[in-house]
């Protein structure tokens, strides 16, 4: 049975965890010395899920952030050569952000570092620990109702070093 104190360091166990993935994420960035910087990591990732280059609105909304701020981070990933704006086909007046060969090529380098953050931090826990984590995580990420779908993926994606789809 938990109680609120038992759920209030529930909670900031989580968030230390979360700090800490994160400073060991940016670690073994540095060691990579891509000149990528945490956001900009986390934005070619999710430029790299879409089917078609996306507007910017479109990375605003998936990142969860105000478009000027995806702009501040694309502005960045464009001096460094890893993406470029490019005309919408249809209607030149809608810009577009696309992946450039630079570009994914450091997100090879950077699946590379989120795969050793991820090493590092699970190292302690067995499989089956894993495993039992793995499941926690997605019902918490995908809450009761995604859970059953969360635990497919993930059985699905075992083999490829990561877990959810959420993630690469």
């Amino acid at each position: 049975m938990t109680t609120p104190d038992s759920d209030g360091l529930l909670a900031d166990q989580l968030l230390r965890l979360t700090r800490r993935v994160q400073r060991i994420q940016k670690r073994h960035l540095e060691h990579r010395d891509l000149g990528i910087t945490p956001a900009q990591s986390r934005l070619l990732r999710t430029l790299a899920h879409f089917d078609s280059p996306p507007r910017m609105a479109d990375l605003a909304e998936r990142l969860e952030v105000v478009p000027r701020a995806v702009t501040t981070l694309v502005d960045g990933l464009e001096a460094s050569g890893k993406v470029r704006r490019v005309p919408d086909p249809s209607n030149r007046r809608v810009i577009r952000i696309e992946i450039t060969d630079d570009g994914r090529k450091a997100l090879q380098e950077l699946r590379g570092a989120r795969r050793g953050a991820a090493h590092e931090i699970l190292a302690p826990l067995t499989n089956v620990e894993r495993e039992v984590l793995r499941g926690l995580l997605d019902t918490l990420v995908d809450g009761p109702t995604g859970a059953h779908e969360g635990h497919e993926h993930a059985a699905q994606g075992q083999g490829h070093g990561h877990g959810h789809g959420h993630s690469c």
